[in-house]
């Protein structure tokens, strides 16, 4: 899989993520059971646990998104591709991973699951940048 495919792959994942709960709330809105401004930031979410952690899950997507394809195009820019070539993959199976584990819930160990994925996507970028300056 090449850089590009798994960032193309990571905006594919993070949208699906962003549908699964907001196709549950739109009907909602739309049949006027819920006003439109139910779901504003800050308030607290009624939705059903999953659809929260889904929510959840979607930004969290977001993090370390703008990061890890910046490191995608300057290899590109740089002619470096095949650095990250072999990597990116491994950042976009690490990040899915953390997300099913978001959507499962949030026990301790979880949480702590969770986050090994999350330190896995930042070291792999760490990787790839190091291997860039290299």
């Amino acid at each position: 899989m090449t850089g590009f495919t798994a960032v193309l792959l990571y905006i594919v994942w993070a949208l699906l993520l962003a549908l699964s709960y907001a196709t549950y709330r739109v009907p909602i809105a739309l049949s006027g059971r819920k006003p439109i401004s139910h779901w504003e930031r800050g308030k607290a979410s009624d939705d059903p646990g999953i659809l929260q952690r889904a929510k959840g899950a979607h930004l969290n997507c977001l993090e370390n998104f703008p990061l890890f394809a910046a490191v995608v195009l300057i290899a590109a820019l740089m002619q470096k591709s095949a650095v990250v070539d072999a990597v990116a993959a491994y950042v976009l199976y690490a990040r899915i991973a953390q997300s099913v584990v978001h959507l499962i819930g949030t026990s301790f160990v979880l949480i702590l699951l969770r986050a090994t994925f999350f330190l896995t996507q930042v070291a792999l970028i760490l990787y790839m940048v190091w291997k860039l300056l290299a």
